[in-house]
């Protein structure tokens, strides 16, 4: 395989990251009504220059609040249906499921997924998050990881490639350090 032949992604996680998290205590959280769910400035501009560089977008997000009937499958879709209309990704990965689950991150396997579907290379790829979650699932699939520091009052297991204050600033310093 050339690089020419290389499919890159990157892997973003959704409330933080895209989309305002509802902060308490130092803790964010997934908005539980679609009137909340409010994406965040330059994300859209950001993830079409990810798209013009020839990056897949993937989103790739923890929902338990659906399986712990916080939230129902019908505003979780009419979300991704206003993500999708305002944030050119290529796919939306939800695992809906909590802790015991192979998909729920940490773990690594929604990259894993999708990589297979996608016929990504993950050594290739990228995983942007602002949780501790995030960079132990993109360290645990081989990515490259970029940390969004929200200042949450939570410490990270492991330390990630960069630390950046949001998407665009991610966005900016992948498009002038990794090659695509």
């Amino acid at each position: 395989m050339t690089d020419a032949d290389v499919r890159r992604a990157v892997f973003l996680d959704r409330d933080g990251v895209i989309n305002r998290s509802d902060i308490r205590e130092g803790k964010p959280f997934a908005p539980l009504r679609v009137e909340e769910f409010d994406i965040l400035p330059g994300v859209a501009d950001a993830v079409g220059d990810l798209k013009a560089a020839g990056f897949l977008v993937v989103v790739t997000t923890n929902q338990k609040d659906i399986g712990e009937g916080l939230v129902s499958m019908d505003v979780l879709e009419a979300m991704h249906h206003k993500l999708r209309a305002d944030v050119p990704v290529d796919d939306i990965c939800v695992c809906t499921c909590g802790e015991t689950c192979r998909r729920y991150k940490p773990k690594p396997g929604m990259l894993l997924d999708a990589a297979r579907e996608w016929d990504i290379d993950l050594a290739a790829s990228i995983m942007v998050g602002d949780r501790w979650r995030d960079v132990d699932a993109g360290k645990a699939a081989s990515c490259l990881t970029y940390f969004i520091d929200c200042g949450y009052r939570e410490s990270l297991n492991q330390a990630p490639d960069h630390t950046v204050s949001d998407l665009p600033e991610a966005v900016r310093h992948i498009l002038k350090t990794v090659s695509v």
